[in-house]
């Protein structure tokens, strides 16, 4: 037996396995990718940790995230209304289904809580995200807590913005750091993204440009008469 590892006395092993189970090295961690799959990791692949230390100095606005989700997303694109109950950072070991390269705001309304998930990262070319913000009312319907498939969203014509300039180029960190500050615990949120529904009924996805009328957007202080929009993009969409 490796001696670096000091097996040998039988108190120590106990509290190493306890450490074990607690960062969950003994288990495969589950991430779930862009497309709303669920897919399985190295146990061994390193998280971005960096990101989490960055960001919840002070309030962790992660503390109390949901470990069960409600199921009624449907297969569509819209509109989902509710109150922020966790914002998670990319990697964030202490809540359920870890993802590396998202930001998960969860969301509560009268069907239970539900992931919306945030791409803060490329996976190809160019990895920073592109990231604006704007005022603009919110378009009908009225805020109401729920989901409201069907709606549509269109960054050019409904904006007039385009992918030539004002947006910034961030990396993972910066993008996290500011989605994670601006998004407030308990307070109203809109989120425009897309559903697979069926047994991934619990969380939207491609909250960014898409087209078809299909933009993602997270929408802040939606019952106010100017809510704070955040708007992202990849560095190879043109639009």
């Amino acid at each position: 037996m490796d001696a670096r590892w000091g097996w040998c006395d039988g108190a120590a092993m106990k509290l190493r396995l306890l450490a074990l189970m607690v960062i969950g090295c003994s288990a495969v961690p589950v991430v779930e990718p862009s497309d709303g799959g669920v897919e399985e990791v190295d146990a061994g692949a390193e998280l971005d940790s960096g990101v989490d230390a960055g960001i919840d100095a002070g309030v962790r606005k992660q503390a109390n995230c949901a470990s069960q989700f409600g199921t009624v997303l449907t297969n569509a694109f819209g509109r989902i209304d509710g109150t922020v109950v966790a914002v998670v950072p990319p990697g964030e070991p202490t809540c359920a289904i870890i993802n590396g390269d998202h930001v998960v705001v969860q969301v509560n309304f009268d069907g239970g809580v539900h992931r919306m998930v945030i791409n803060v990262e490329s996976s190809f070319g160019d990895p920073r995200i592109r990231m604006r913000q704007l005022t603009a009312p919110l378009p009908a319907p009225a805020f109401e807590a729920g989901w409201h498939p069907g709606l549509r969203l269109d960054y050019p014509s409904q904006f007039g913005v385009h992918s030539d300039g004002g947006w910034d180029a961030l990396t993972l960190q910066e993008a996290a750091t500011r989605v994670y500050d601006l998004v407030d615990v308990g307070a109203p949120i809109s989120v425009y993204a897309t559903s697979s529904g069926g047994s991934f009924a619990s969380s939207a996805h491609k909250v960014h440009r898409n087209g078809n009328n299909a933009d993602g957007a997270l929408v802040l202080n939606p019952t106010s008469p100017s809510p704070t929009w955040l708007l992202f993009h990849f560095a190879n969409q043109t639009f």
